[in-house]
């Protein structure tokens, strides 16, 4: 049976953050991290090793698999931030087109650095993901 490996756990986000050897990066999470907190309306959890993440939700698919998932995060990771929005919304992708430099993948946006994006569309991207995945998986 399929065991989830990225679960909620009760690690330290600040002490996660303050490991960062990049100090650019490490300011750069702190920014991402009142961003998110301010715009989500939910406190950091950890999320595995290495996710900070922002409310949850509950999905189950057709196939039966189900877990738990953090509604919006980021982790910054040695090459580039990562930022986790939801995946199947269609205005993902019309709000990237005015993010800034970026590059995005199936279940996540990368970027270098925070001076590289704009912080309104990254809030409205947060907004957006959490408004979407509250609907299509309700409590």
């Amino acid at each position: 049976m399929y065991e989830q490996k990225t679960k909620e756990n009760d690690r330290s986000v600040i002490e996660f953050i303050d490991r960062i050897g990049n100090p650019g990066k490490r300011a750069d999470a702190y920014k991402l991290l009142e961003i998110f907190e301010e715009t989500s309306g939910f406190p950091a959890k950890m999320w595995g090793p290495s996710i900070i993440g922002f409310g949850s939700y509950h999905y189950k698919y057709e196939s039966g698999h189900e877990g738990d998932a953090p509604l919006v995060g980021f982790s910054p990771r040695k090459a580039k931030i990562s930022l986790y929005f939801a995946t199947g919304d269609p205005e993902r992708e019309a709000l990237l087109n005015d993010f800034g430099k970026h590059t995005a993948g199936k279940g996540c946006v990368y970027v270098n650095k925070m001076e590289d994006i704009e912080v309104d569309v990254l809030k409205r991207l947060i907004a957006r993901s959490i408004a979407f995945l509250t609907e299509r998986y309700p409590k």
